[in-house]
């Protein structure tokens, strides 16, 4: 039950890290409408732990989130485009440090766009450089492997 409950609030809670520019161009102090989610499901579709929901909050990558009259969190649809596009970002590697410069770049506008198109080429060129190691790596173990495969076969024809 537990599955199918996580599986249909990933699914409710679906989200593109395409469409997550406007999501930190657009203060947000009105209410925007949208439809709360609460952190469970959040975290349920995010695959983030409350707690990491919670200090991404604090060290503000995402803005103060909405809350009900009982002090409980309620996500919008804004911040989970927000949460999609940190969470490609740390798939890459990306620091902390470096997604919060790059949320502060964002909060202060267009004026910033060079410093964030700067900010993402660096980090590019490291996510790069990533792959190529891991393609020189794994060059050596498709290697070890046709050799253990060569022994193996020839082992068995004596």
């Amino acid at each position: 039950m537990a599955a199918t409950a996580g599986t249909a609030a990933s699914q409710a809670l679906s989200f593109d890290p395409q469409d997550c520019g406007p999501a930190y161009r657009e203060p947000r102090a009105e209410p925007d409408g949208a439809p709360r989610h609460s952190i469970s499901e959040v975290s349920a579709a995010s695959g983030l732990t409350p707690h990491t929901l919670r200090w991404y909050e604090r060290i503000g990558l995402l803005d103060p989130v909405d809350r009900t009259h009982a002090g409980q969190r309620r996500y919008s649809d804004a911040d989970l485009a927000r949460l999609a596009f940190l969470g490609r970002l740390r798939q890459t590697g990306m620091s902390v440090s470096d997604m919060l410069r790059y949320v502060e770049l964002s909060r202060e506008g267009d004026r910033t766009f060079q410093g964030r198109r700067d900010l993402l080429v660096a980090h590019r060129e490291e996510v790069r450089q990533k792959i190529a190691d891991l393609h020189a790596a794994l060059a050596v173990l498709d290697y070890k492997i046709d050799v253990y495969s060569a022994n193996s076969a020839d082992s068995g024809k004596k």
